[in-house]
C-alpha cells in the first residue's frame, strides 16, 4: 500500500507490501510520486519488481568479481577470461556503483582504452561488461539499465588475411626442427595445424584416445562453437602423428598454451616471417583445403564453421589461379 507525505516543498512516496522491503522515493510533485508508486505496486503484483537499492550498493567491480566466482568457471576459456577480467577490475570505472553507470562514463572508458589497445580489444571488453551487467539483471536482481547497449562500438579493422607461402612454410618448419630446438612438440604441432586447420585450443586438448590412425580421423569434443566434430587427417598429418612419442598423460601435444606461444614467437623471429600469428596457420590450412574441397559444405565440416560468412574470412583464393580456371 502506498502512502504520501509532504516534507518542505517535496513529496515522499512510500510503498509497503508484504514480502518486499519498503520502497521510498522523494519527488517535486505529488503526481510524480503517485505515478512512481503505481508502477512499483504493478511490478510487485506481476512478480517483476527488483529493488534498485541493490544496484546502488553494488559496484561494477563487485559484480565482475561475483561473475568470475559463480559463472566464469563453467565457461570455455575461463582461464584466459579470468586474466582479462582481473585486469578490468583495476580500472577506475569499476569503482562506480552499477546504478551510477551511464553511457557517458562507458564512452569515456572506451575512448581511454582506445589510446592504449586495439579497437578489437575494446569491443571485447565492452562485450564483457554488457554480458556481466545483463547477467546481474537477469539472475541477481540488479535493477539497472545496461548503459553499454547505448554506446557506439569502435570500428574494427578487417579480419586478418595472412597466409604462409610455400617458402615461408619451409622456413618455419626448419626453425622448429627438434635437432635445433629443445621442444620436441612444436614441429609436429605446427605440421598437424597446417594439415588439419584445427584451432590452437583444439590441438592442445586433443588426446590419443580420440585419434584413429586407421580411419584417419581426430574427434574434437570441445570446440569454439560448442559442438563436437570429427576432423579428417591427411596422409602428412598421419605420418607426423605416427612418428611422435606418446606422453604418459595421454595428451597428443603435452605443451601449455604459454609455452606454445613463446616457442612459436621465437621461431617466427628466427625465420624472419613478418606479422605471423599461430592462428594464421588455420587461414593457410583452410585456403589450401579449398583447392581440394571445392564443396563449401564439406570444407565447413572440416573447419567447423557454421556460416559461410565466417568461412569466407578464412578462405583466401589466389586470384591468378581463379583466372586460370576461367580459361
Amino acid at each position: 500500500m502506498a502512502s504520501f507525505r509532504q516534507r518542505s516543498s517535496k513529496w515522499q512516496a512510500r510503498v509497503k507490501r508484504d514480502g518486499f522491503p519498503d520502497q521510498v522515493k522523494t519527488f517535486d510533485a505529488k503526481a510524480d510520486a503517485e505515478r512512481w508508486a503505481r508502477s512499483v505496486e504493478s511490478e510487485m503484483d506481476r512478480g517483476a519488481f527488483s529493488s534498485p537499492s541493490t544496484a546502488r550498493k553494488t559496484t561494477l567491480g563487485e559484480l565482475i568479481e561475483r561473475y568470475m566466482l559463480e559463472v566464469l568457471p563453467r565457461m570455455k576459456g575461463a582461464k584466459e577470461d579470468s586474466i582479462r577480467l582481473k585486469a578490468l577490475c583495476r580500472r577506475a570505472i569499476t569503482k562506480c556503483s552499477v546504478a551510477a553507470l551511464t553511457p557517458s562514463k562507458i564512452a569515456n572508458y572506451r575512448d581511454e582504452r582506445l589510446t592504449e589497445v586495439a579497437p578489437g580489444t575494446v569491443v571485447r571488453e565492452l562485450a564483457y561488461l554488457s554480458s556481466i551487467i545483463n547477467h546481474g539483471r537477469r539472475e541477481w536482481g540488479i535493477h539497472a539499465v545496461n548503459p553499454v547497449a547505448l554506446v557506439r562500438k569502435p570500428v574494427q579493422p578487417h579480419g586478418r588475411d595472412r597466409i604462409l607461402t610455400p617458402v615461408e612454410r619451409e622456413l618455419l618448419i626448419s626453425e622448429l626442427h627438434p635437432a635445433r630446438r629443445r621442444s620436441i612438440w612444436m614441429l609436429p604441432l605446427v605440421v598437424v595445424a597446417l594439415e588439419s586447420a584445427m584451432r590452437r585450443s583444439e590441438l592442445l586438448a586433443l588426446r590419443w584416445e580420440d585419434v584413429n590412425l586407421v580411419r584417419r580421423t581426430a574427434t574434437l569434443h570441445v570446440t569454439k562453437n560448442g559442438e563436437s566434430r570429427v576432423v579428417p587427417l591427411s596422409s602428412s598429418a598421419i605420418q607426423t602423428l605416427e612418428s611422435m612419442p606418446r606422453s604418459i598423460c595421454g595428451t597428443v601435444f603435452p605443451i601449455t598454451s604459454y609455452a606454445l606461444a613463446a616457442n612459436f614467437k621465437r621461431a617466427v623471429e628466427r625465420a624472419q616471417l613478418p606479422d605471423l600469428h599461430f592462428h594464421d596457420l588455420r587461414h593457410t590450412a583452410i585456403t589450401q583445403m579449398a583447392n581440394k574441397l571445392p564443396n563449401l559444405i564439406e570444407l565447413a565440416a572440416v573447419s567447423g564453421h557454421k556460416s559461410l560468412k565466417m568461412l569466407q574470412r578464412y578462405y583466401h583464393p589466389d586470384v591468378e589461379d581463379l583466372a586460370r580456371k576461367l580459361g
